[in-house]
């Protein structure tokens, strides 16, 4: 069995964590991270790369999981209203379209680097990241959209009912620290 994990190849976790392959003896793996971190797991508990990638949706799953339970989505501690949440949504997308998608896309990646799962960042899909987003309710998309502006979710739904001009200049003064985000964003496939 010692052939499924070759010295410097990858192994997997049943969550997805990848760890490099030391050695294999015994029925043990003995891996790293690329930290350094040296940590050991019985052989039948990993799964080596083309294992893995075989997995039928086995890796999206964990991400996506992982990305679900963002601190965006559950750490929101403001109780807003579902009304109004929906409406400043709604006008949010229609004053600065893709709005939605980068907020989506921006919390996967804090997400997944916070939780120091980097390795996962080029495969992100806008897509699937807009329907984890899209899972939640109207009021978490709205604080989850008032974080990535910076803005107190509570303040932010509250203008649902004002003028455009002001819901604008929030997402303009929210959105200027993520203007070449937002550039280098808009121009990533579709995918």
């Amino acid at each position: 069995m010692t052939e499924r994990f070759p010295v410097g190849s990858k192994a997997y976790t049943k969550d997805g964590h990848p760890y490099i392959v030391e050695e294999v003896a015994g029925g043990m793996v003995y891996c790293s991270l690329t930290n350094g971190t040296e940590t050991d797991f019985p052989e039948d508990t990993l799964f080596n790369e083309q294992e893995w990638m075989g997995r039928s949706g086995g890796q999206d799953e964990v991400i996506y999981g992982r990305i679900k339970r963002a601190k965006a989505y559950v750490a929101v501690t403001t109780k807003l209203n579902r009304t109004a949440s929906g409406k400043i949504l709604m006008r949010a997308e229609g004053l600065s379209p893709g709005i939605l998608d980068f907020a989506a896309y921006t919390i996967s990646v804090q997400s997944l680097s916070e939780s120091g799962h980097d390795e996962h960042l080029d495969g992100l899909s806008i897509v699937k990241c807009r329907d984890v987003f899209d899972s939640h309710s109207p009021e978490i998309q709205a604080s989850a959209l008032a974080s990535v502006l910076g803005s107190p979710a509570g303040v932010f739904v509250s203008i649902a009912d004002l003028g455009d001009n002001l819901l604008r200049a929030m997402i303009d003064k929210g959105m200027a620290g993520h203007a070449a985000a937002f550039d280098e964003f808009c121009d990533r496939p579709r995918r």
